[in-house]
């Protein structure tokens, strides 16, 4: 996995922001949208590449629910699917700390994450359902590492591009990566020149016309 600081998509990305990056893969007829996934702090920003952990119930005895975190590469996104489970965490202080010092990008969790106080302090983002502080030890387990999982009805698979922000978190699909990108730039290019043109004194729905912004979002083949 390439570091974030050469990894050319990761740089792109970087640069738009989940709104765009969310038009861009409606027109594309994409699913990458995370729905209910929010950040713990609405400063929060994240980019990187998805390492995944597939989460089950306990059984007995129960399994780890996650000593993976010195295996995840610098710059990664740690991708915890929980099924949306809300009772249990799978996320918490310690595993921040070692995180934000290891240089990961963050954290996406398909459920809740305790410890809040520490990631705002340290700010280290984590994108979850919630937050509460039952604990998942004998409650649940790792099933399985770097497979696909589902985040709030996206499909993540390892390697993905993530970018996270106060609206929440959008995937890019790897297969899908440079039309995803592409078409969020030409987006964002568009949408600046129609805000240029109104502050030249354009009114707002000649701009959008002339840049044809309401086809923008719309669905094209791929």
């Amino acid at each position: 996995m390439l570091d974030n600081q050469s990894d050319s998509g990761v740089a792109r990305a970087r640069k738009l922001d989940t709104a765009t990056l969310s038009d861009a893969l409606d027109r594309l007829g994409i699913a990458g949208q995370c729905q209910g996934i929010g950040p713990r702090d609405p400063k929060f920003h994240l980019i990187g590449r998805a390492f995944t952990l597939l989460y089950g119930p306990a059984g007995k005895p129960a399994g780890t629910v996650g000593d993976y975190i010195d295996d995840v590469p610098v710059g990664s996104v740690v991708v915890l699917d929980n099924r949306g489970r809300e009772d249990a965490t799978v996320w918490g202080d310690i595993l921040t700390e070692i995180a934000h010092r290891r240089g990961l990008a963050g954290t996406v969790i398909n459920g809740i994450c305790r410890d809040v106080a520490l990631c705002r302090e340290l700010g280290y983002p984590v994108y979850s359902r919630g937050h509460w502080m039952r604990t998942g030890k004998d409650r649940i387990q790792v099933e399985a590492t770097n497979v696909a999982v589902d985040i709030g009805g996206a499909k993540v698979g390892p390697g993905d591009l993530l970018r996270g922000d106060a609206d929440g978190v959008v995937v890019i699909p790897r297969e899908h990566e440079e039309s995803v990108l592409s078409a969020a730039e030409a987006i964002a290019q568009a949408e600046e020149k129609i805000r240029e043109a109104v502050r030249r004194g354009q009114r707002l729905d000649e701009a959008r016309r002339t840049l044809n912004y309401h086809r923008l979002q719309s669905r094209e083949d791929r």
